[in-house]
Formats: C-alpha cells, sequence, structure tokens
C-alpha cells in the first residue's frame, strides 16, 4: 500500500460501489440481503484500495466485544497450560480473543480483582483452577459477563472439573486392594493462593476409616506442588523408624520427586515402596508411574464451549460437568512385602 494514500473509511469504498454504507458493511461482512453482484463489486472496490475490515468494529456492531479472559494461577505449570491451550483452541476457531491474565501471589489475585472493573471490558471470564472468594465475585459481578470455572469445583458459577474426592479414591482403593496397609500421603498444597479443603486429602482419611485403618499423622506430609518439594516430603517419610510401604501423591509432579528419594535411598519401586500418583502427566508414561488420569485438555475446551453457549443466549444443559478420571496402573504399584518393617531409610 503507498504509504502516501490516505486511509479509506467504509463511506469511501460505499461510494465509490455506488451503494450505501449499510449495503457495503453486509457486502463485506458476507451478510444477507446483498446480490452477488453488489457484493462483488463492493469486494472489488475494497481489494483494489486495500480496505481491510475492522474486526472490532464487526464485533460491536453485534453487540460483542469478541473477548474472553482467563484467569490464571500459574502459568509453568503443566497443569494449567493444558488447561489454557484447550480454552484458546476453541476461542481460535470461533474467532475470540483470548486475555491471558497470571495471578501467582495473593497479592497479584487481590490487585487484580481490585482494578478488574475497570479494564478493558470482555464478553465473558474463565477463572482457571482456584476457587473465587466472596470479595472476589462481587468484583466479577460488577463486569456483568457471563462467568465460567474450569479445573476446580465451584458452585456459584457454570464449571467443569474432576472428582477430586473420587481421583483420591480410585489411588488409595488401588493401593489397598493390592495390599497395603500403611500408606503415607503426600498433601500438595499451594502457599500462594487460598484454597478449600481438599477431597484429594478426604479420601486418604475416609479411605483409611473405611478399611479400619488407623491415621497416622505422621504418615501425613504437606509440601507445595512441584517435584523438589515431592522429594523432600518423601525424605521426611523415609526417615519415620517404620516408613510407608505405599506413598498416595497428590500430583504425578510430586510422585516423580518423591521416586527421586525413595531411589536415591537406596530403595526399589515398587518392591520396597509403592508410589502413585494424580493427572496423567506426560512424564508420568516416561517413568512408569502409576496414576489416576484426568482430561485437562477436554475440561478447558468444555469450559470454552460452556461460554459460547452462554454467548448465544443458550440456556446450558448442565451447569456443571463433572469428567471423569481413570486408573492407569504402570509398574510402581505392586503388593507389598509380607514384612514391612524390613524396610529401613
Amino acid at each position: 500500500m503507498d504509504p502516501t494514500r490516505p486511509q479509506m473509511t467504509l463511506a469511501d469504498i460505499a461510494r465509490l460501489a455506488g451503494v450505501g454504507s449499510a449495503t457495503a458493511s453486509r457486502a463485506l461482512n458476507n451478510d444477507k440481503g446483498v446480490s452477488a453482484q453488489t457484493r462483488q463489486r463492493v469486494l472489488n472496490v475494497a481489494a483494489q484500495y486495500s480496505y481491510v475490515v475492522s474486526p472490532e468494529a464487526v464485533r460491536l456492531a453485534k453487540g460483542k466485544l469478541g473477548r474472553v479472559a482467563v484467569v490464571a494461577p500459574h502459568l509453568s505449570r503443566w497443569f494449567f497450560g493444558e488447561m489454557v491451550e484447550g480454552i484458546e483452541t476453541v476461542f481460535r476457531d470461533a474467532g475470540i480473543d483470548v486475555l491471558l491474565y497470571f495471578v501467582g501471589s495473593l497479592e497479584d489475585r487481590r490487585a487484580f480483582f481490585e482494578k478488574l472493573p475497570a479494564r478493558r471490558k470482555v464478553d465473558a471470564v474463565i477463572v482457571v483452577g482456584f476457587p473465587v472468594e466472596e470479595a472476589e465475585r462481587a468484583r466479577l459481578e460488577l463486569l456483568n459477563v457471563n462467568i465460567v470455572a474450569a479445573g476446580g469445583q465451584h458452585e456459584v458459577y457454570p464449571n467443569v472439573c474432576i472428582d477430586d474426592y473420587r481421583a483420591g479414591r480410585q489411588a488409595m482403593d488401588h493401593l489397598l486392594f493390592l495390599g497395603h496397609r500403611r500408606i503415607g500421603m503426600i498433601e500438595a498444597v499451594d502457599l500462594d493462593q487460598p484454597t478449600e479443603p481438599s477431597g484429594r486429602s478426604s479420601a486418604y482419611r475416609e479411605a483409611l476409616k473405611e478399611s479400619k485403618l488407623p491415621l497416622d499423622p505422621e504418615l501425613v506430609v504437606s509440601a507445595p506442588w512441584g517435584g523438589e518439594q515431592g522429594a523432600q516430603a518423601m525424605d521426611a517419610l523415609l526417615s519415620l523408624k517404620t516408613p510407608p510401604t505405599a506413598v498416595y501423591a497428590h500430583s504425578d509432579e510430586v510422585a516423580v520427586g518423591a521416586m527421586r528419594s525413595i531411589r536415591r535411598a537406596g530403595l526399589r519401586i515398587p518392591e520396597d515402596i509403592s508410589i502413585v500418583g494424580i493427572d496423567d502427566h506426560p512424564v508420568a508414561s516416561l517413568v512408569d508411574l502409576t496414576t489416576i488420569r484426568q482430561p485437562v485438555r477436554s475440561q478447558g475446551e468444555l469450559a470454552a464451549q460452556m461460554v459460547l453457549a452462554l454467548l448465544e443466549g443458550k440456556t446450558l444443559p448442565e451447569r456443571e460437568i463433572t469428567v471423569s478420571t481413570q486408573l492407569i496402573v504402570r509398574s510402581t504399584t505392586a503388593p507389598p512385602r509380607q514384612d514391612p518393617s524390613q524396610i529401613s531409610s
């Protein structure tokens, strides 16, 4: 394009094509009510002058901004990256832009929700992987847009998630079925975000109770999410006079860290200690980790599809979608040895 040529407007295109501005707009946007001959004439003029329709103008004309905000507390972790990819793929196909907001600490989170109503306007908000507190909910409602939660149970908004309690029971029931009676738990916590009671932890306690096994507090170690933290938590379990014969970790990343500590202690997996995680992280298959698979990407896709339905004014057939989890048995779990006391750190 010649930089000295004045920028063409819709009115200019309409005048040169010999039609009204409304007709030119319909022709350029491939809307109904324009003959094929007129549409081609308008398109020819637009092409001659390198005129490009403004997506922003089209969206505003249709009463939509074409933008959705996605709020996530982490970006580097596989779970959140996979979730956001699923969301973005659906919106890309629908011609909707994603504005990604990172709230990595309590300060970030408070600042985000405080400034939220003054931010760029969006058609909807998807909250990924954390519960929205009451004060934050009040701020979100000032936007007067649809809100959907993905990857975390939420009673207030339409949401897509797994049943964390069910996933935890699948892991624990597998270990109990194999005959383990002294089971440790590495309970993952997020120090940067307020959290609700974990269904994964409740599953551990309920499984022991139903099996009439004692809850030994020293067999439960809390640690931040992550491999290094999982390794440190496993070190604590191995330092016990009688270490567990099996370990249930809240995530695969934590479990992989625990595996490193077990092997560094000279113990064998699963002969001396079995271990199971949750997620089916891509690395889980590489290390042959028994895990509970959850479809992370599809949760993001379903959440985005919920938003699209709401933007079209449709009634959701389900406000809460709970996707299934599945036990994937690999080589890190087996029945315990006959005499657990032989295990030493």
